[in-house]
């Protein structure tokens, strides 16, 4: 048998085929696709092309277990985590640098300063950016709640909502809609205390971002309070638990329908310890809940009503 006629009975591991389902968008042909782009064999259209892995390459060399590219890209900076750093005194190599290129790196790092933002709009977004990780880290917040608030704080920018408004009040709302949306139990009053801005802007921002956006916020139970509060009085986890069927309980009764929700986690805490021998305050409570003593003692006595 002639080469020629192997080569072209055989097949190249380089080259699959794709299934009928994703047939050519212009004339429903047999479409290919190798290491470089995916075409049409019947006309030649290029669908796709540079297939990259954009995701980091972890890979260790030494004992670090160091990186061999930089870290993935990232919603919590305005460049996606693609911009330059240029560093100071020394080397890659750990050397130090001579006073002549310590003067030439200086000159690179303020142009390389002044050339960082294209535009305004860029300049607020890092702003806005900067101000939504300091909010999360001072919330202590996972990263990805973190980027799903730089990435809302995003959308509002596109959407023209920060004009008329504190961008640092917009920052803290979007931290805050984050919140509500996967059902973090997070107050106004916990997000505000960490923002450099007073609630009642805070409050008109997330109205606009839930009102223009559509979030889908989650509406916030006691019961999601309960862990929160439990672990900061150091109960045991019997007095958890039961605060939590306290709270539940109540929740399916309705009773817990226009109250705070810290405030009566506050009272199923109070209550369950009394119910277990551990007699908390219902001034501590109150302060750790950061509502009034009354709150506490008009939702224990609405439990001793409902007698859950």
């Amino acid at each position: 048998m002639a080469t020629r006629d192997i080569y072209e009975t055989d097949f190249d591991e380089d080259v699959r085929t794709e299934p009928s389902a994703n047939q050519c968008p212009e004339c429903d042909g047999w479409v290919t696709t190798n290491a470089v782009e995916t075409i049409c064999e019947e006309c030649g259209l290029v669908i796709d092309e540079q297939r990259i892995d954009h995701g980091p390459e972890w890979r260790g060399f030494d004992e670090d277990e160091r990186e061999r590219t930089g870290a993935p890209l990232t919603a919590a900076r305005h460049d996606r985590g693609l911009s330059t750093e240029i560093g100071r005194g020394t080397d890659a190599n750990g050397n130090e640098l001579s006073g002549q290129k310590r003067r030439r790196l200086a000159r690179m790092r303020r142009e390389q300063t002044r050339g960082r933002f294209q535009s305004k709009a860029e300049r607020n977004l890092a702003h806005g950016l900067s101000e939504v990780r300091r909010i999360s880290s001072a919330l202590e917040l996972s990263e990805t709640l973190r980027d799903q608030a730089c990435q809302l704080f995003r959308s509002a920018q596109n959407e023209d909502l920060l004009q008329g408004r504190s961008i640092e009040a917009m920052a803290a709302a979007s931290v805050y809609g984050a919140c509500r949306c996967n059902g973090r139990p997070r107050t106004l009053d916990d997000i505000t205390e960490s923002a450099r801005v007073e609630q009642s802007r805070v409050t008109n921002a997330y109205t606009t971002l839930n009102t223009e956006l559509g979030l889908p916020a989650q509406p916030v139970t006691p019961s999601a309070f309960v862990p929160q509060l439990a672990s900061e009085l150091d109960v045991s986890d019997q007095i958890r638990q039961r605060a939590r069927q306290l709270a539940e309980a109540s929740e399916s009764t309705g009773a817990t329908t226009g109250v705070r929700p810290s405030g009566f986690a506050a009272a199923c805490l109070y209550k369950a310890g009394r119910e277990d021998g551990r007699w908390l305050t219902q001034s501590d409570i109150a302060e750790v809940a950061n509502v009034s003593v009354v709150t506490v003692r008009t939702h224990r006595d609405t439990l001793d009503e409902l007698a859950v």
